[in-house]
Order: structure tokens, then sequence, then C-alpha cells
């Protein structure tokens, strides 16, 4: 189905009021375009702002994905938006921060789209084609973390004939799942809630309190997948994660295989 709501400007004063006293969201800087939210979030915190500021843009002329990969960003129709975060955490646990946003995503999708699952590490899949996707990048201060970004882009009002054909097959608009447009005000101010609620649990109870949220909206647990990491291919069945959250995998020969990053494919999905 073929849901097609025309573009429109997003009401970010709507959305200002809303997160008004809220941590993450409490500052919106919003831009007509960027070359990518991450790149200006970044300045911002290098220039001092504060944890929960939000960039967000209609679009971007250089969006990027996990593995150097480009992100498709149509003007009017979806959302673009990095957080600035400063989670008092060493850098060998900052990657959770990524698994944590995944959660978030999920749970924002499935108050519209139910069988809205989480694909390791944090991409946002219906139907096994991809609705949202995460990106973290951070600094450092020694072996502490001085800010993470976290840039989050999800296709809400994208259309099949928005996608390039390569990706058609791939990728979807929650619009098309939903059968209806999507107000991306209303998105949005869930999402940033849902992120707040997670990412408050992480801090407060460690990465032990987000595996199970993570596992139990996972949509490759006891399937077979191949993984790409570098120059090396390892298979095997999706076990769930490890505490550190590095993802789990039964090989054939009965032995447990860990990844730590990775490109997963699985027949009938997506890569």
């Amino acid at each position: 189905m073929t849901v097609d709501p025309g573009p429109a400007a997003l009401h970010i004063d709507a959305l200002r009021r809303a997160r008004a006293s809220a941590r993450i969201g409490h500052t919106i800087l919003y831009f007509d375009s960027v070359d990518s939210t991450n790149t200006v979030a970044q300045r911002f915190a290098m220039d001092g702002a504060a944890e929960g500021t939000v960039v967000i843009a209609e679009t971007q002329t250089q969006g990027r994905g996990r593995l150097g990969r480009t992100w498709i960003s149509p003007p009017f129709r979806n959302l673009y938006l990095s957080v600035v975060l400063r989670p008092p955490i060493a850098t060998a646990v900052a990657p959770q921060i990524g698994l944590v946003a995944g959660v978030a995503a999920v749970d924002a999708a499935r108050e519209w789209v139910s069988q809205a699952a989480v694909k390791w590490p944090n991409d946002v899949v219906i139907d096994r084609r991809k609705v949202a996707g995460i990106l973290t990048e951070m600094d450092a201060d020694g072996d502490r973390v001085r800010f993470a970004i976290l840039g989050i882009g999800v296709n809400l009002n994208t259309t099949a004939e928005d996608f390039p054909d390569d990706l058609r097959d791939k990728a979807i608009g929650l619009c098309t799942a939903a059968g209806r447009p999507i107000d991306r005000v209303e998105f949005a101010d869930h999402l940033l809630s849902r992120l707040e609620e997670h990412y408050d649990l992480f801090l407060r109870e460690g990465f032990a309190a987000i595996r199970p949220l993570w596992e139990s909206r996972a949509s490759l647990i006891g399937r077979h997948v191949r993984i790409d990491a570098h120059t090396q291919r390892v298979e095997g069945v999706v076990a769930g994660l490890a505490a550190d959250g590095a993802l789990l995998l039964r090989a054939a020969d009965g032995n447990e295989v860990r990844v730590v990053v990775g490109d997963v494919t699985v027949d009938g999905g997506y890569r």
C-alpha cells in the first residue's frame, strides 16, 4: 500500500513545546538543510552544548549511516536527528548506547506498527525491510567518554518511489507499513521520550537492564545469519547478546562465536 502525505515542514514549535521540560530535547536546533545532523551536533557538543540537545534537519546532503554508507534524506518526509549525550562511562562501553537507542526506536515505531523489530546492532526493520538506522559517534578524554553523538534516521513518510531502485526491496517507510501518513512531531516526541526512558535506565542500572529488552525485540534470534567483519566472514544461529552487547552466534560445530562489528545478512532479508 502506498501512502503519500505530500511535503510539509516539521512543526518545530509544537515539538519544542512538547519537549520543553524533558531531559532529551529541552533544546532543539532546527535546520532546513545540513550536510549531516551528526556533524552539526558534534560542532555544538565541542562548543559545550548540554546533554539532551537535539539537532533536527529537514534534509541532509551528506547523511551517513553505519559502515560508511550514505543515508538517503528526501526533504519534508522523514526524521533526521542527532542527540548530544554526555554519559559518565568508559569508552569501551560506549557502543552500548547504540543498542539502547535501537530499543527506543523500535518502541517508538511499534506505536504505529506492532511488528517492528530490531536487527543487530540497532537497525529497525519491518517485514525484514529497514525503517530506521542509528549511528553513534564519540569523542573521548582518555578512557572516558567526553560526549557521544547519537544519530537517528527514520523513514516515516517515504514511499517506494522515493527510494533508489536498489533499495526498494530493502527499505520501507513507516507510513507504508501503517497504511497512513505519520505525524512527524508526534513520532519525534515518542522517540525522544522512549530514548530518555531507556537511556536513564542504562545510566542507573547498566547494560544488564537493557540486554533483555533488546533481545525481546530482536528479529534474528534463532535465525541463521552470515556476518562480514572486515576480511572475515562468520556464520551461525543468533543466540542473543553477550553481557557487553556483542552478538552471540552458535556455529555449526556448536561453538559460540562473539561478533563485535560487522554486516549482517539473513536469507530473505537485506544486507
